[in-house]
Protein backbone atom coordinates (compact mmCIF):
# COMPACT_ATOMS: atom_id res chain seq x y z
CA UNK A 1 0.00 0.00 0.00
CA UNK A 2 1.29 3.40 -1.50
CA UNK A 3 1.15 6.15 1.84
CA UNK A 4 3.35 8.24 -0.14
CA UNK A 5 0.45 10.45 0.01
CA UNK A 6 1.32 12.38 -3.51
CA UNK A 7 0.48 9.89 -6.23
CA UNK A 8 -2.24 10.70 -9.20
CA UNK A 9 -4.39 7.37 -7.93
CA UNK A 10 -5.66 9.64 -4.67
CA UNK A 11 -7.25 12.52 -7.12
CA UNK A 12 -9.65 9.88 -8.99
CA UNK A 13 -11.64 9.06 -5.53
CA UNK A 14 -13.37 11.74 -3.93
CA UNK A 15 -11.42 11.83 -0.46
CA UNK A 16 -14.67 13.76 1.24
CA UNK A 17 -17.28 11.18 1.34
CA UNK A 18 -19.81 13.04 3.79
CA UNK A 19 -20.27 15.39 6.38
CA UNK A 20 -21.46 14.14 9.69
CA UNK A 21 -24.90 16.00 11.07
CA UNK A 22 -25.86 14.47 14.47
CA UNK A 23 -26.22 16.04 17.91
CA UNK A 24 -22.51 16.20 18.83
CA UNK A 25 -21.25 17.48 15.38
CA UNK A 26 -23.51 20.29 15.67
CA UNK A 27 -22.79 21.00 19.41
CA UNK A 28 -19.03 20.90 18.15
CA UNK A 29 -19.40 23.28 15.03
CA UNK A 30 -21.04 25.74 17.67
CA UNK A 31 -18.65 25.37 20.38
CA UNK A 32 -15.49 24.33 18.91
CA UNK A 33 -15.35 25.55 15.46
CA UNK A 34 -15.35 21.68 14.26
CA UNK A 35 -16.57 20.28 11.30
CA UNK A 36 -16.77 16.44 11.63
CA UNK A 37 -16.56 14.63 7.78
CA UNK A 38 -16.24 11.12 6.58
CA UNK A 39 -13.55 10.87 4.35
CA UNK A 40 -11.18 7.94 2.70
CA UNK A 41 -9.74 5.40 4.88
CA UNK A 42 -6.44 5.91 3.56
CA UNK A 43 -6.52 9.80 3.47
CA UNK A 44 -3.85 11.53 5.71
CA UNK A 45 -4.24 14.43 8.20
CA UNK A 46 -2.27 16.65 5.67
CA UNK A 47 -4.25 15.51 2.67
CA UNK A 48 -7.90 16.30 4.04
CA UNK A 49 -6.53 19.56 5.35
CA UNK A 50 -5.35 20.45 1.82
CA UNK A 51 -8.48 18.97 0.25
CA UNK A 52 -10.52 20.86 2.88
CA UNK A 53 -8.80 24.47 2.42
CA UNK A 54 -8.77 24.28 -1.54
CA UNK A 55 -12.26 23.31 -1.51
CA UNK A 56 -14.07 25.40 1.26
CA UNK A 57 -11.65 28.58 1.15
CA UNK A 58 -11.19 28.06 5.09
CA UNK A 59 -7.99 27.90 7.15
CA UNK A 60 -7.85 24.43 9.11
CA UNK A 61 -6.41 24.41 12.29
CA UNK A 62 -5.78 20.87 13.54
CA UNK A 63 -7.34 17.59 12.52
CA UNK A 64 -7.97 14.58 14.22
CA UNK A 65 -9.00 11.04 13.03
CA UNK A 66 -10.55 7.64 13.78
CA UNK A 67 -11.82 4.91 12.50
CA UNK A 68 -15.00 4.25 13.52
CA UNK A 69 -17.00 0.75 14.41
CA UNK A 70 -18.42 0.77 11.13
CA UNK A 71 -15.20 0.99 9.88
CA UNK A 72 -15.26 4.51 7.84
CA UNK A 73 -12.78 7.37 8.93
CA UNK A 74 -13.81 10.08 10.79
CA UNK A 75 -12.16 13.34 11.10
CA UNK A 76 -12.91 16.49 13.29
CA UNK A 77 -11.21 19.40 11.94
CA UNK A 78 -11.08 22.86 13.77
CA UNK A 79 -11.03 25.85 11.53
CA UNK A 80 -9.44 28.95 12.44
CA UNK A 81 -10.75 31.86 14.25
CA UNK A 82 -11.54 33.99 10.88
CA UNK A 83 -13.83 30.99 9.82
CA UNK A 84 -17.14 29.44 11.36
CA UNK A 85 -18.06 25.93 11.28
CA UNK A 86 -21.53 26.64 11.05
CA UNK A 87 -21.72 29.22 8.63
CA UNK A 88 -19.81 26.78 6.59
CA UNK A 89 -22.27 24.27 7.30
CA UNK A 90 -24.83 26.80 6.44
CA UNK A 91 -23.31 27.74 3.22
CA UNK A 92 -22.88 24.16 1.77
CA UNK A 93 -26.71 23.25 2.66
CA UNK A 94 -25.77 21.12 5.25
CA UNK A 95 -27.71 22.98 8.12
Amino acid sequence: MDRSGGGEAQEAVPMIRRFVITEKALRLAERENKITVIVDRAATKKQITDEIQRLYNVKVEKVNTLISPRGEKKAYVKLSKEHSAVDLLSRLGVL
